[in-house]
């Protein structure tokens, strides 16, 4: 059984940092695409950042140059580093997983797609203030 357990978030001015964690438990191997979402409120959900079983990390054009996305296979754990936060990037940050090794067509023109992925996490409330 698939689990994913988020951590991380919390309030922070704008041009704050914060970093977000996700574990994942119960893939037979590292080779599985994981990524975050977000979502605001009365808003769809977003892709913000994701990375396939070859290691090709794909952001949102938003967050670029702000947000690092790491994964240490070693722990099943994947890092978003948040640098130069916005009022915008408010919103619950949900970690999401799926089998499928690399990205659809649709992510590499478009960036992460939530149909992409099949388990997802709580979430994790990111509030920044201006």
């Amino acid at each position: 059984q698939v689990r994913l357990v988020e951590s991380g978030g919390g309030s922070v001015q704008a041009g704050g940092s914060l970093r977000l964690s996700c574990t994942a438990s119960g893939f037979p191997d590292t080779s599985y695409c994981m990524g975050w979402f977000r979502q605001a409120p009365g808003k769809e959900r977003e892709g913000v950042a994701s990375i396939n079983a070859r290691g090709e990390v794909q952001y949102a054009e938003s967050v670029k140059g702000r947000f690092t996305l790491h994964k240490d296979n070693w722990k099943d754990t994947l890092y978003l580093l948040m640098d130069n936060l916005k009022p915008e990037d408010t919103g619950m940050y949900y970690c999401a997983a799926d089998r499928t090794r690399y990205f659809s067509d649709a992510a590499y023109t478009h960036g992460p797609q939530k149909l992409d992925f099949g388990y997802w996490g709580q979430g994790t409330q990111v509030t920044v203030s201006s």
